[in-house]
């Protein structure tokens, strides 16, 4: 619901804070007050297309702020959580209009593409009249307040389920078929491959194990030099290491007797002299089983040569070349099944299909039904606003399969005839601003349950009308306001005295300037107001009685 407006430097208006209500708001005032700028400047703050001479003279900038209560319409808050634009209960739109640049827009206080702004404003506002953010000419609105109307929720989504479904599996049979056509040399590649690999039967610890080997095969000599070397100087020559350690250890042996304090090193050393003869034990049985073999060499090499080459064949490491094995082994298992898969597709396909159908079909049927109440009952209403020769039509349009989405198979579009002889045309085809605002305040009189949208404007809905027609407009916008916020600009005080609040536009000028403003009517004031539109600027008795009665007759 539009709670506040504050309009800076636009057109005659230099400053407006304006509060608003719930139910329906009469804007009235004398001809050339500046009702339309209100709408305009709404306009603007919706996303409009802005124009850099509506900015007052004498200054640089226009701002037009507007803040919205949303509690009510959790629609709105996911949108903007979504979009990370959420700030609570409540939603700014922000629009500064620069005479040397571009416009600026901001929701909840970041900056906003116009077009963000307009995608936003259409589910907020809906400006009835010879204005932009007309939603109900669009076919998608009318379709989902024919919906609303049917109350048929369950069909729709229904319907949406099995076409998201149909054409997901339209998609992968698609991918499979086209997979399909190069099959068999696909098939005869992959048979090659696997085998090759097969062949090599690499195991993912081989490698190591022969890069291990090879290393080894390839160095005996020099194991055999450093071993032979080893030995010679640990055990074998003369004044080997283990003759020394032998030699120390039995001197420190025999001077033990003498000082005590050398039984430690005297045991280190025997515990050396032991591992260096262990370690001599070990190299010489390591030393023994040394032994050149070419042929296994040759072996080695020729295997490692036959794994490295195909790894560049297969444009992978060598130790990757199991895995790409598996891998290819799947491919193959998936492509030998594939007509398999392609025959269970085309069954689940055409199951879908024939899904979809079924439930597109009941839903064409559940509409056309619903379209018959509605026409009537939109009808009726434009008959009682002064339309009598209207005829009003909701056409239902089958679409070919090959159209078909995720609403149906249904091409619907209101149509309206308002003179005789004339064949019905689309909404967006009515000439008349005033005509056009009766049909929509018609229409959402007739779906008064079912629209979505909290702020509902209509712009000189009473043009071209008076009397009695003129209340019974007045009604139903006041039963509008019940459910929803109804903004109506009128210049009928059988219209602006049913409203459940009311604002009076005023022009004030001087010789410098021209000002703007509006002011919120109290009864007496109220009483004033409507009597200076059914009297015109002389106010007598007799008509300030008549004020005050169409004004106590709607509190009562």
């Amino acid at each position: 619901m539009l709670i506040h407006i504050h309009i800076k430097d636009l057109a005659v208006v230099s400053s407006l804070e304006l509060e608003l209500g719930s139910g329906m708001t009469s804007l009235t005032g004398e001809t050339g007050a500046g009702k339309s700028i209100l709408i305009d400047a709404l306009g603007l703050g919706l996303g409009n297309r802005a124009d850099n001479s509506m900015i007052r003279n004498g200054r640089d900038r226009a701002e037009i702020t507007v803040t919205f209560e949303i509690q009510s319409h959790p629609g709105i808050h996911h949108w903007l959580q979504e979009r990370d634009l959420d700030a609570g209960d409540e939603c700014i739109l922000r629009r500064i209009l620069i005479r040397d640049g571009r416009s600026r827009a901001f929701i909840n206080g970041t900056p906003a593409p116009i077009q963000l702004l307009q995608s936003l404003g259409e589910q907020l506002i809906d400006i009835h009249g010879q204005h932009a953010h007309q939603s109900l000419l669009k076919r998608s609105c009318q379709r989902d307040l024919l919906d609303a109307h049917a109350g048929h929720r369950s069909l729709i989504n229904q319907t949406k389920e099995f076409f998201q479904a149909w054409h997901s599996c339209q998609e992968k049979l698609e991918q499979l078929q086209t997979a399909a056509k190069d099959r068999a040399a696909r098939l005869d590649l992959l048979h090659y491959q696997t085998n090759e690999l097969d062949t090599l039967q690499l195991h993912k610890s081989e490698l190591a194990e022969l890069d291990s080997e090879h290393s080894r095969l390839s160095n005996i000599g020099k194991l055999q030099e450093i071993t032979t070397l080893a030995l010679n100087q640990l055990y074998d020559n003369d004044a080997s290491v283990q003759e020394i350690l032998a030699h120390l250890s039995k001197e420190l042996t025999e001077l033990l007797p003498l000082d005590n304090r050398l039984t430690s090193s005297q045991e280190l050393l025997a515990s050396a002299l032991i591992q260096i003869e262990e370690a001599t034990t070990e190299l010489r049985h390591y030393s023994d089983s040394l032994e050149l073999n070419p042929s296994h060499l040759e072996q080695l090499e020729k295997r490692l040569q036959e794994i490295h080459d195909l790894a560049r064949k297969y444009r992978v490491q060598p130790n990757e070349l199991p895995d790409k094995l598996e891998a290819l082994n799947t491919e193959l298992n998936a492509l030998e099944h594939t007509g398999t898969q392609l025959t269970e597709l085309e069954e689940q396909l055409s199951t879908l299909h024939n899904q979809y159908l079924e439930t597109a079909n009941k839903l064409t049927s559940s509409r056309q039904k619903s379209a018959k109440r509605l026409e009537k009952s939109i009808a009726k209403t434009l008959h009682s606003l002064g339309m009598p020769k209207s005829i009003f039509n909701i056409a239902i349009t089958a679409l070919p399969e090959e159209f078909a989405t995720h609403s149906g198979l249904d091409q619907i579009e209101f149509l309206i005839s308002t003179n005789p002889g004339q064949i019905p045309q689309p909404l967006s085809k009515v000439a008349s601003g005033g005509e056009l605002s009766r049909v929509s305040l018609a229409i959402q009189v007739a779906t008064i349950q079912c629209g979505q949208i909290p702020t509902l404007i209509f712009d000189e809905v009473d043009a071209g009308i008076g009397g009695g027609i003129a209340e019974i407009v007045g009604k139903l916008l006041h039963q509008l306001g019940e459910t929803r916020q109804v903004l109506c600009v009128t210049h009928l005080p059988q219209v602006a005295a049913q409203g459940h609040n009311h604002l009076q536009i005023s022009k004030q000028s001087d010789k410098k300037s021209t000002h703007t403003t509006v002011q919120t009517l109290q009864e007496d004031e109220r009483i004033q107001e409507i009597a200076r539109m059914l009297g015109g600027m002389e106010i007598t008795e007799q008509t300030l009685a008549h004020a005050k009665e169409m004004v106590s007759n709607l509190q009562n």
